[in-house]
């Protein structure tokens, strides 16, 4: 049991549309590991459960979409697909965001998101039984 503890996070339960479709509003109940996080083996696609930056006590799942370096362009406003803005991932940070952007506090809102605050990479879904499986990036 012991390395199931080291290297797996407890079951994270997941609710809200800012996943959508790639989790279910209704709640998904993710396997997690917390190693990749820490070596260096986490990049754009991975799904990952983060610490906010603006309530540690909360716990985001969004998707890494770029990494230290990355030129990011993004919709502020997607409402308002006229105006795009850019920038660059700094040293040490990555870029989050929820893959339903109308529906997601994440990047766009706080910016980038360091390393530091990454709890771990979820790679299964466990819960409902229907969906089953492996997260596809």
């Amino acid at each position: 049991m012991l390395p199931i503890t080291i290297f797996v996070l407890p079951l994270s339960s997941v609710y809200g549309p800012s996943m959508l479709p790639t989790l279910n509003l209704t709640g998904d109940v993710l396997l997690a590991e917390h190693v990749s996080h820490r070596v260096g083996r986490v990049g754009p696609g991975d799904v990952v459960l983060v610490r906010s930056p603006r309530n540690p006590r909360k716990m985001l799942t969004k998707r890494i979409v770029g990494v230290e370096g990355d030129k990011v362009n993004f919709y502020p406003d997607p409402a308002n697909s006229n105006q795009y803005q850019s920038a660059v991932v700094p040293k040490g940070h990555v870029w989050i965001q929820g893959d339903n952007v109308y529906a997601s506090r994440d990047s766009r809102h706080f910016g980038p998101v360091p390393y530091g605050l990454i709890e771990g990479k979820a790679f299964l879904r466990v819960w409902p039984p229907d969906c089953f499986g492996p997260l596809d990036q």
